[in-house]
């Protein structure tokens, strides 16, 4: 699949073939630049000598692990507790999917299903994993029933969220529908 979040050729490459990538991405995606965020497993994986193994980050310990995700520059914001957050995700994957995110959604039989699976992993809330459902339903192919609306909003048409994002301009319409949304609520919460 052709992805297109970074700005980085490369990386954008890694996430369109790399479902673990796509994954570690999201898993990246808070309190960040969303580009920084999904440009994030290719800096893992070029640290780890060009392979984003995620067999060999769920066996590291976790110093060595948050040391790497700790060079300059720094994978994430905040690249400790980001470190030990995708070395859990990395767990679960191993230990439950083989070490293959597809997995995750490539047996589900529903949308709904999907989007559960993704929530019960580390990291991952309702509005993280509603994201996510909709990226692979928009971006990556999921191609199951109900999907959209186990993605919510995301699922639709619009330029809401990382989902929405093919290019430059998409990517300049998503951060204007995320600073608008959250003038909104920070309007309604100073009214009550």
């Amino acid at each position: 699949m052709a992805i297109h979040i970074t700005g980085n050729e490369a990386a954008d490459a890694l996430l369109g073939t790399d479902p673990n990538a796509l994954l570690i991405g999201m898993v990246l995606d808070q309190q960040d630049r969303l580009e920084k965020a999904f440009a994030g497993p290719y800096v893992i994986a070029e640290r780890l000598g060009g392979s984003l193994d995620v067999a060999r980050i769920a066996e590291m310990s976790t110093d060595e692990f948050v040391a790497l995700c700790s060079e300059r520059p720094a994978v994430h914001r905040f690249p400790g507790s980001m470190a030990k957050r995708i070395q859990q995700v990395c767990r679960v994957l191993v230990d439950e999917f083989d070490g293959d995110a597809s997995r995750i959604w490539s047996t589900a039989e529903t949308g709904l299903e999907v989007r559960r699976a993704i929530a019960s992993l580390p990291g991952f809330g309702a509005q993280k994993a509603a994201i996510f459902t909709a990226l692979l339903g928009k971006q990556y192919g999921l191609d199951v029933p109900g999907w959209q609306e186990a993605a919510g909003d995301y699922g639709l048409a619009g330029h809401r969220s990382v989902a929405d994002i093919t290019d430059s301009e998409s990517l300049v319409k998503v951060r204007e529908t995320k600073r608008r949304v959250k003038a909104e609520k920070k309007a309604a919460a100073q009214e009550q």
